[in-house]
């Protein structure tokens, strides 16, 4: 009996001997957890690129040629973003007129970060050279105004108002189709134009052309020229085909000429502000895509023209075709030699692209 007393005495002061010098039961072995390693700041692999939105401003409908590129060109940024960057386009003129677009995104601030231009509308914006692609009767055909978007020439026109610090730049060419003249009483020669006030907008070579027709220049904004032929303000205007019907315009003047002054030349540009605000890999994504919205732009632009005439002529659209060009040509001669004057050689180079 002393004996068991003994040894539980003795076991109980190993076990508090033991809790005093703190041992512990071995815990239960766990798997080792491989490290995640950390990225620096400004590592490439792992990063995620901000969402980029840009409002686009275009004042036609989506449904012109124009519209169709504009989309085509978002469609594209989109997926070879992944979704990263959106351009959000404003069209119908929601933002304005072309020069009040201009107005906008040389004025700073990012309401509005790109836009479809007309090139002629960049004149005074420092785009002097893009004058020449709107002077009368140079275009002989659209394979004629592609051989110069696709030239050596070509970027030295849409990087000129960036060039002259004006903030702007362009990333790609496409064209709307002919311009031609609507009325809203029938005209049938050059001579039915003399005395007419038709609609330009507020641009050196338009008004030219139209004091060399015998007409008087109106200038009239885009957006209330529905208005002003409705009312008399004007009694025509010129536009491209598909542009003519899309906006309405054969409700109030149902009258088309078909002279084909100018192929409409565009621009789609962005501010310097938006475009240094992207990276270098977001720049390429929308030069990849302006690449391919011109060359979809190509492709529909005289297809879908055709079918908008067919429907404006199964309309009742009064659609007079031009088969002797000379006469027209021959009235505007003084307004191209004034407005090519500091640009002969130059003009020559697009003229020898025929």
């Amino acid at each position: 009996m002393k004996k068991k007393l003994l040894a539980m005495i003795m076991s109980l002061t190993i076990v508090a001997s033991l809790a005093a010098c703190g041992l512990k039961e071995p815990a239960p072995e766990t798997p080792e957890t491989p490290e995640t390693p950390t990225e620096e700041p400004g590592e490439e692999p792992g990063e995620v690129e901000p969402e980029v939105t840009l409002v686009y401003a275009e004042v036609n409908p989506l449904d012109t040629i124009v519209g169709q590129t504009d989309q085509a060109f978002a469609d594209k940024v989109h997926e070879l973003s992944g979704g990263k960057i959106k351009i959000e386009i404003q069209a119908s003129g929601v933002l304005g007129s072309e020069n009040d677009v201009l107005d906008a995104m040389l004025g700073g601030g990012g309401t509005i970060d790109m836009s479809r231009i007309s090139a002629f509308a960049l004149t005074p914006y420092g785009g002097l050279k893009s004058k020449l692609l709107s002077i009368p009767y140079t275009f002989v055909s659209r394979d004629h105004f592609w051989n110069f978007a696709t030239s050596d020439l070509a970027p030295e026109f849409l990087l000129e108002p960036q060039e002259a610090g004006t903030g702007v730049r362009g990333l790609f060419y496409g064209e709307e189709g002919f311009r031609h003249f609507f009325t809203v009483d029938p005209v049938n020669s050059i001579e039915d134009l003399k005395g007419m006030k038709l609609r330009v907008s507020n641009d050196p070579v338009m008004n030219g052309m139209v004091n060399g027709l015998g007409a008087s220049p109106t200038v009239v904004s885009f957006g209330e020229l529905y208005s002003a032929l409705q009312t008399g303000v004007v009694d025509g205007a010129e536009q491209p085909i598909a542009n003519y019907k899309s906006n309405a315009f054969p409700e109030v003047a149902p009258n088309l000429i078909l002279d084909g002054h100018t192929l409409g030349a565009i621009q789609v540009i962005i501010t310097d502000e938006a475009w240094d605000g992207l990276t270098e890999e977001q720049q390429n994504i929308l030069m990849e895509a302006g690449k391919y919205a011109s060359e979809y732009n190509r492709k529909i632009s005289a297809e879908a023209e055709a079918k908008v005439l067919d429907e404006l002529k199964a309309a009742g659209v009064n659609v007079v075709e031009v088969t002797d060009m000379a006469p027209w040509q021959a009235a505007v001669k003084d307004v191209v030699e004034a407005e090519t004057k500091d640009f002969k050689e130059l003009y020559q180079q697009i003229l020898d692209m025929q």
